[in-house]
C-alpha cells in the first residue's frame, strides 16, 4: 500500500477543492506505482521488469493545444505566437473547474512531490496530481526525488493536475479541441488534460523554467544535454527532440548530467531533471548499451509492440509511433555525475538533423556563426516527436526550442553570446541526419561515425587538423577526423552529382536566410554577416 493517508498534504489539497480519502495515494514508490498499474490493467512488464504502457490518443507532444494564461505579468514578457498561445484568465478558470471535478469523481488519485532544478539555488518544489499510476511514476523518474526529511518541510511552488480521461468543451474552454495544457503563471498551476503523452508534464515545467530562470535569475536555460570527462571537462549538445541529445551524452567514458534542460549561471551549468526521456525506436545492446540496460524494473517504457507471444520488446516496431520512449531515473545509467552539475562548457555542440543531406557532418563554427545557428535552429522534427509529424520535415526551431521559450528568442541568444565569448567555448555544429542524398535517396549518417566526431573534439584531435569554408555556408570542415572516412566530411563529395547538391545546397541557404529576416533587426551586422552566402 502507499503511505499513510495522514502523510498526505491534505490542506494544499483542498485548497484546490480536491476531495482526500483513503485511495488518494501519496508518494507510492516505483514498485507500488507498477503494482497499481498491473492492477488497473494499464500496462505489461516486459522481460527485464520494466513497466510497459500505451499513452492513448496522443504518442507526442501537441504544440497547437498548450497555453499560457495572459495575466498583467505574462502580457509584456511572453513572446506571443504560434508556440506561445496566449488564453483568458476566465477560460483557465473553466477548465481548472472542469478538472477538479473530475479528479472529484474518479475512484483513485495519486500525488507525488518532487522538485526541479540539481542547484539549491533554483530549486522548484512541484506538485503532481494525475489520474494514473503511470503518470505519477514518470513524475518520479523524471523530476528530482526529496529525501524523507526533505518531505517533512516540503511546500510546494507549482502544482501540475494531469487527467488524461478528461474530454474539455472546445467551445467553453476557448480552446481548439478536446485537450490542452494550459500554464498559469499567476496561480502557478499547469493543467493538462486529455493527452496521457507524459512527455507533455516535463517540458510544461522546461517551459516555466524558461521564463523563470533568466528573468530572475540571469540563469541561460538551455534545451540540451550535457555530460564531463575525467578531468571535468564539460560539453553540452542542444538540439530538438530526436536528434540525439541523449545518446550522444549517454557515454561509457564520460559523466552524464543529464540528457535534456540545463541552466547555465556564472559557475557553471546544472540539470533541471533528475532522469531521462530516451527514444527507444531502433535501440540496441550494441549501439546503446546504458539505455538499454536502463529498461529494467522502475522504467517506464512508452508505446512500444511486443514480438508476438512474448514478453519481449520489439524496439524496430514503429507501427504505434516512432517515438517510443522510455523513462528511468538518471541513477540507472551507471556512468551519471551527481550532483547533476557541472562546470563551464569547454565544448558545444549544435545537433541537426538535415532532412536534406547538405550540411557536413561537422563543422567548427565562429562565434557569429554559432549565434546565426542558434538563433536560426535549424532541424528536423523527427518522426513522431509531435502529432502528425510520420517522417522528418525540415524546420527551424529558434534556440533549438522554439516550442518551449516563452520569451523572446533574443534573449536567450544574447546570454548565450555572451557565455561563448567570456570564455572561449568551441563549438561544433554536428549534422546526425542525412547524407549523400537527401531522405529517401540518401542515407542517415551512421552513429558510430557521429561517436568518433564527438571524441575526436573533445579530445582536441580536430584543433590540429586541415579545414576547408562550404562555398555557401561558410562553415570550417575538418579534411580528415579520425575513424571517420574523410570522403563524407565534405557533404559535396558524397553526392552522386556535385551539380545536384548546389543546387540543393542554394535552396537550403535561401530557407536560412527567408528565416533568418525576422530577426535581422534585433542581432549584431556580424550574426547577420555569419550567415549563407549565395
Amino acid at each position: 500500500m502507499s503511505a499513510p493517508v495522514i502523510t498526505i498534504p491534505v490542506q494544499r489539497l483542498l485548497s484546490l477543492g480536491l476531495r482526500v480519502t483513503d485511495t488518494t495515494h501519496y508518494q507510492s514508490s516505483p514498485k507500488e506505482l507498477v503494482e497499481d498499474a498491473l492492477r488497473r490493467k494499464e500496462g505489461r512488464l516486459n522481460d527485464t521488469g520494466a513497466l510497459v504502457i500505451q499513452t492513448g490518443e496522443f504518442t507526442g507532444r501537441s504544440p497547437k493545444d498548450r497555453y499560457i494564461v495572459k495575466d498583467p505579468l505574462t502580457e509584456v514578457s511572453v513572446h506571443w505566437n504560434d508556440l506561445n498561445q496566449p488564453i483568458e484568465g476566465k477560460y483557465f478558470d473553466i477548465i481548472l473547474k472542469r478538472m477538479v471535478e473530475y479528479f472529484n469523481q474518479l475512484p483513485e488519485i495519486w500525488v507525488r512531490d518532487c522538485y526541479a532544478c540539481a542547484d539549491p539555488h533554483y530549486r522548484l518544489n512541484i506538485r503532481v496530481i494525475s489520474e494514473t499510476p503511470a503518470i505519477s511514476l514518470f513524475a518520479h523518474n523524471m523530476f528530482l526525488r526529496p529525501t524523507p526529511d526533505e518531505l517533512e518541510k516540503f511546500r510546494s511552488d507549482w502544482q501540475i493536475l494531469a487527467a488524461p480521461g478528461l474530454r474539455l468543451h472546445p467551445s467553453e474552454c476557448g480552446i481548439r479541441q478536446h485537450t490542452a495544457v494550459v500554464i498559469s503563471f499567476e496561480h502557478k498551476l499547469i493543467l493538462v488534460a486529455g493527452t496521457g503523452y507524459t512527455g507533455e508534464i516535463k517540458k510544461a515545467i522546461f517551459s516555466i523554467l524558461n521564463f523563470i530562470l533568466p528573468t530572475e535569475h540571469q540563469v541561460l536555460s538551455m534545451h540540451c544535454a550535457a555530460n564531463k570527462g575525467v578531468m571535468g571537462d564539460t560539453a553540452v549538445f542542444f538540439g530538438l527532440s530526436g536528434t540525439g541529445k541523449t545518446t550522444l551524452s549517454t557515454d561509457c567514458k564520460r559523466k552524464l548530467i543529464g540528457d535534456d534542460e540545463h541552466g547555465w549561471n556564472a559557475n557553471g551549468i546544472f540539470n533541471f531533471e533528475g532522469g531521462c526521456y530516451a527514444k527507444c525506436i531502433h535501440l540496441n545492446r550494441e549501439t546503446e548499451p546504458e539505455i538499454f540496460e536502463a529498461i529494467r524494473p522502475g522504467a517506464l517504457v512508452e508505446n512500444v509492440r511486443f514480438f508476438p507471444g512474448m514478453d519481449q520488446i520489439n524496439f524496430d516496431d514503429g507501427s504505434i509511433t516512432e517515438n517510443t520512449r522510455v523513462s528511468y531515473p538518471i541513477s540507472f545509467i551507471d556512468q551519471a555525475a551527481y550532483p547533476s552539475v557541472g562546470g563551464i562548457p569547454k565544448n558545444i555542440f549544435f545537433l541537426t538533423c538535415d532532412a536534406y543531406g547538405i550540411l557536413p557532418p561537422v563543422a567548427r563554427l565562429t562565434p557569429g556563426q554559432a549565434m546565426y545557428q542558434f538563433i536560426s535552429g535549424y532541424t528536423a522534427k523527427v518522426a513522431g516527436t509531435e502529432t502528425g509529424i510520420t517522417e522528418p520535415k525540415s524546420t527551424f526551431s529558434t534556440c533549438f526550442g522554439a516550442p518551449f521559450m516563452p520569451l523572446h528568442p533574443g534573449r536567450y541568444a544574447d546570454m548565450l553570446g555572451e557565455k561563448i565569448k567570456e570564455n572561449q567555448v568551441k563549438v561544433w555544429l554536428i549534422n546526425t541526419g542525412w547524407t549523400a542524398g537527401a531522405f529517401g535517396h540518401g542515407c542517415r549518417i551512421k552513429l558510430r561515425f557521429t561517436r568518433a566526431i564527438i571524441n575526436a573534439a573533445l579530445e582536441g584531435n580536430l584543433d590540429q587538423v586541415e579545414y576547408e569554408n562550404h562555398p555557401i555556408f561558410q562553415i570550417a570542415m575538418p579534411k580528415s577526423c579520425p575513424n571517420v572516412p574523410s570522403e563524407m566530411l565534405n557533404p559535396r563529395t558524397a553526392w552522386n552529382s556535385g551539380a545536384e547538391y548546389d543546387e540543393r545546397a542554394r535552396q537550403l541557404a535561401i530557407r536560412f536566410i527567408d528565416n533568418f529576416k525576422k530577426y535581422e533587426s534585433g542581432v549584431s551586422s556580424e550574426i547577420i554577416a555569419s550567415g549563407p552566402k549565395i
